[in-house]
């Protein structure tokens, strides 16, 4: 894959670098008064239309044909299981902790009047 930084192509880049400047020109745009104010609408739409051309005409092909059959093993899924297990522990221990002080939050009697 040449031409990638990160796995990904210039094409990503190109589209964060494009909404990046949108953005700070819509900041700098609703600081204006009058007409250029509403003008962030037409920047964002254009910014849009350029973003949908950008991505339903793709250059290179979206697919590539493996030379050899790739298998995917995860081999944390043991490790995963337990950490989910662990924190779903966790999390249940302190939704019944925080339940029972709910519950057993004390209530205090009405002092009597005196006569």
């Amino acid at each position: 894959m040449a031409g990638t930084v990160l796995g990904v192509g210039t094409g990503v880049f190109l589209l964060a670098l494009l909404w990046v400047l949108v953005l700070l020109l819509c900041v700098l745009l609703s600081r204006a008064s009058g007409v250029a104010r509403f003008s962030t609408i037409f920047v964002f739409l254009g910014a849009l239309i350029i973003t949908s051309v950008l991505l339903l005409f793709p250059r290179a092909s979206e697919f590539s044909i493996p030379e050899e059959e790739i298998k995917i093993v995860d081999t944390l899924f043991i490790g995963r299981y337990v950490l989910l297990a662990l924190l779903s522990a966790i999390f249940l221990g302190g939704l019944f902790l925080v339940l029972m002080h709910h519950i057993l939050e004390p209530v205090y009697a009405k002092p009597l009047r005196s006569s």
